[in-house]
């Protein structure tokens, strides 16, 4: 209670009844695997052309992580953060100009073909002296393209791929030109920088940097990555709460033990669903069996077989995996229409062709499998045209109801987190079911729960019915809740029958 010594007039303000529940997002993506360059923490990009920027586009003819990006944003996607997988004895390039280091965001070849020109500052004092100096970092993705020397750089026949430059820099940490708060964290796509404290202002020095390569092979344990909080990485990074936004996990054309990894993150999430892709070169439907190969799980889709695109470099056709733009179709049909609406039946922009062509017989194999064909239909185009996960619970059958409870749990979750050391008697529990009531009533009334009336959707009890006398003394507070899922129409059937017409008496 508020204390009153004085006379006077007083407002409060309380707070009575239920709180909103904030539906979450559930079309942010994060895809896994190597890229030609770019920073290992998993990095927001919001299109493909801010993916290039980063990360590169030249890459390996058996690297699909450019083409299943350009696939997830053709295809309605948003938002997707990209978790860079290196070798894990990858080194990192940089270079010492005076008392400055400069030191490439991540590791790899490709950063030894940065230079780096420290310059002076343009801003003169009253003295006509710079007041800071100036740093210039040019790249060309191709090797053939860098030049040999500094003085040849502005002449270089190839413009820079990517050319940044800083001006008027600080070696003051408390100015606003300070060379961190310019350059670190993202502001740069290139590098970072780093000097101890009293540094000198470095003096005109141009070096190109050196020392990045690329490791090993990639294994699938790499792909777990590294929890270390200062520079997580893999799927370890994703389990921060920076990225609890992530819905989607993917990583493109892996094999079956990576995607075994990606599923088990999912599960034990619990808030995220893994897309696997099939795969290359399986012509054959009955070696298609996602759980004889992946996890039995309901955290997971899998997807057959491969499509052909346009290589945005060449033009020439390109396979590549279809989980790209599957993710970009969970996010679209979410956006559209909800996630209750299962992803299926959608059209794949940019497809060309299909790896394999699958018949309605080559499906009745697949399908019970809990793999989800990519087919063509004369004169609709190419479209996902199934909708199932790989569990073999019926109850998790099908995606949109994954996805839906995904959708609903998340939601509730991170909107009552105020329920927490709040008073465990009866007026808590009565504005915990109303809130929780509002928010189902209103999925139900966009179609997402079935049912004609509010009761056969959905059910909220909390109260004496769900605790025990021993659960309150312990502080806990249950809650059941029951929902009636839709579920995808997958089995069209229409009975026609001949109606003769009888003569009238």
């Amino acid at each position: 209670m508020p204390e009153y010594l004085a006379p006077g007039v007083f407002i409060e303000e309380i707070e009575r009844g239920p709180r909103p529940i904030e539906g979450v997002a559930t079309s942010t993506a994060a895809f896994l695997g190597e890229t030609l360059r770019g920073p290992r923490l998993p990095r927001l990009v919001t299109s493909y052309g801010e993916y290039v920027r980063y990360f590169g586009d030249i890459f390996h003819q058996s690297k699909y992580m450019p083409y299943a990006v350009r696939a997830f944003f053709d295809n309605g996607g948003r938002r997707c953060f990209i978790t860079r997988i290196t070798g894990a004895d990858a080194g990192t390039a940089e270079r010492v100009l005076g008392d400055v280091t400069i030191t490439a965001l991540g590791p790899g070849e490709s950063y030894n073909q940065v230079w780096v020109r420290i310059l002076p500052g343009t801003t003169r004092d009253g003295n006509g002296d710079p007041i800071g100096f100036r740093l210039r970092l040019d790249y060309w993705a191709e090797p053939q393209h860098v030049p040999d020397d500094a003085d040849s750089i502005d002449t270089a026949p190839v413009l820079p791929t990517v050319s940044e430059d800083f001006d008027d820099l600080s070696i003051d940490p408390a100015s606003p030109s300070y060379f961190a708060k310019r350059i670190n964290n993202f502001s740069s796509v290139l590098a970072e920088v780093a000097a101890p404290e009293g540094a000198a202002i470095p003096q005109p020095a141009a070096e190109r940097l050196d020392g990045g390569s690329d490791g090993g092979a990639v294994i699938p344990a790499g792909f777990d990555g590294d929890p270390d909080p200062n520079r997580p990485t893999g799927l370890a990074a994703l389990d921060l709460d920076q990225f609890r936004s992530v819905a989607i996990v993917y990583a493109p054309g892996c094999d079956y033990a990576t995607a075994n990894l990606v599923v088990a993150h999912c599960d034990r999430n619990r808030f995220r669903i893994a897309v696997v892709d099939a795969l290359p070169d399986q012509a054959s439907a009955q070696a298609i069996a996602p759980r004889d190969q992946v996890t039995d799980s309901r955290y997971g889709a899998f997807y057959y077989p491969w499509i052909y695109v346009s290589d945005p470099r060449s033009g020439m056709r390109k396979k590549i995996p279809p989980g790209g733009a599957v993710c970009g179709i969970y996010a679209r049909s979410d956006i559209t229409r909800g996630v209750f609406k299962s992803p299926a039946n959608e059209v794949i922009a940019g497809a060309i062709d299909l790896e394999y062509d699958i018949n309605q017989r080559t499906q009745e194999v697949l399908n019970p499998q809990g793999a989800n064909a990519i087919r063509r239909f004369p004169g609709r185009g190419i479209r996902v045209w199934g909708a199932r996960t790989m569990s073999s619970d019926p109850l998790w059958k099908y995606v949109s109801v994954r996805r839906l409870f995904i959708f609903l749990e998340a939601s509730i979750y991170n909107s009552t987190q105020w329920v927490v050391f709040e008073p465990n008697d009866t007026r808590l529990w009565a504005r915990v079911k109303q809130t929780v009531t509002l928010f189902l009533r209103s999925q139900w009334r966009e179609g997402a729960l079935f049912g004609d009336k509010e009761e056969e959707a959905f059910s909220v009890a909390v109260g004496r019915d769900t605790m025990t006398e021993q659960e309150i003394l312990n502080g806990m507070l249950v809650i059941e809740i029951g929902i009636a899922p839709v579920r995808p129409a997958e089995f069209v059937i229409f009975r026609i029958f001949q109606k003769t017409q009888e003569a009238k008496s």
